[in-house]
C-alpha cells in the first residue's frame, strides 16, 4: 500500500494566523491563511497571500483527473499528445459552515484521430476511475467539460 504525505503547521488565532504548508518530503512549501481561504465567503475576510486547502484539492483534483484520462484515452488505443484540466472548487457557507459544494472540471486534451463522442465516454470514464473524483464523493455536485482538439 502506498502512503502519500503532506503536513501544515497553523500558527496564532483563525482571523490573524497564518500557516505554511508542506506537499510530500519538501517538494513544495507554501504559506496559506484564513484571509485566502475565506475572502467571498465570510464576512470580514479579504483576499490574503499564501494558498488555502481548497486550492490544494483544485490542484489535486485537475492533475489526478489529467491522468485518468490519459490513462483511459491511452488504454482505449488513442495515445494523447496532450491533457491539460482545470479544477474550479466552489466553497460556500452553509448553515453549518463553510463547506465544497461543487467542484467544476474543465479539461482539454490532443487526440489525433479521435471522434468527439468517444471523447466525452472516455472523459465520463475517466471521471468514474480518477482517485481524488473518487475521494471527493460527498461534494455535491462535479461538473465536467471536456474538449477534444485533434
Amino acid at each position: 500500500m502506498a502512503t502519500r504525505n503532506g503536513s501544515a503547521t497553523w500558527t496564532g488565532d483563525m482571523t490573524t494566523g497564518s500557516g505554511q504548508l508542506t506537499v510530500g518530503e519538501g517538494a513544495w512549501t507554501s504559506g496559506y491563511s484564513a484571509r485566502s481561504r475565506y475572502a467571498g465567503v465570510l464576512p470580514g475576510f479579504e483576499e490574503g497571500k499564501g494558498t488555502n486547502p481548497e486550492e490544494l484539492v483544485a490542484t489535486a483534483h485537475a492533475a489526478c483527473f489529467s491522468m485518468a484520462l490519459s490513462y483511459v484515452l491511452s488504454s482505449a488505443g488513442h495515445q494523447p499528445t496532450s491533457v491539460h484540466t482545470t479544477a474550479r472548487v466552489h466553497l460556500r457557507l452553509l448553515d453549518n459552515g463553510p463547506a465544497i459544494q461543487q467542484i467544476d472540471l474543465i479539461t482539454e486534451a490532443d487526440v489525433p484521430v479521435l471522434g468527439q463522442e468517444e471523447f466525452q465516454d472516455l472523459a465520463k470514464q475517466a471521471g468514474a476511475s480518477c482517485v481524488i473524483s473518487r475521494a471527493l464523493g460527498g461534494v455535491p455536485q462535479i461538473n465536467l467539460s471536456a474538449t477534444l482538439h485533434s
